[in-house]
């Protein structure tokens, strides 16, 4: 066995048992990548607003390596997935847009009792919608 691959097994076994490198995780490292070339442009000047960078840079790394090797494996798993689900009502719900956006033959409305879309057709003139999900009544004009 290689003196790397020695290495390499030595970073498995310490590594085992440990959240490592998750979806939030890759996003915080990002950040901190981009606010550490910031910070690199503005470490020339000694202003005030390069101490506090550097202070809040500092913090992200810090988040970022305790999240890493945090064994408290349940309540990293519940926020990475709060993450995954917050990128996913802002994906899916900028695509769903554009599609209703882009149909023609429907109108949609919002239920104000409990936010399900629903759809209708167009030209119908004044109508009362009755939502499937709730049974709330939309006056609306097709």
């Amino acid at each position: 066995m290689s003196f790397f691959q020695k290495i390499q097994n030595a970073i498995i076994r310490f590594m085992y048992g440990r959240n490592g490198f998750d979806q939030l995780n890759r996003f915080l490292f990002c950040v901190v990548l981009a606010l550490d070339l910031v910070c690199m442009f503005l470490s020339g000047s000694k202003s005030p607003v390069w101490s506090v960078f550097s202070w809040v840079l500092t913090a992200a790394w810090v988040y970022l390596l305790f999240r890493t090797f945090s064994r408290n494996l349940p309540k990293r798993r519940a926020e990475n997935q709060k993450w995954v689900d917050f990128l996913w009502r802002i994906r899916s719900g900028s695509g769903a847009a554009r599609a209703r956006h882009a149909d023609k033959d429907h109108k949609y409305f919002t239920c104000k009792s409990c936010g399900a879309i629903c759809r209708v057709p167009v030209g119908k003139g004044k109508i009362v919608i009755t939502c499937p999900k709730c049974g709330g009544q939309i006056q609306a004009k097709t």
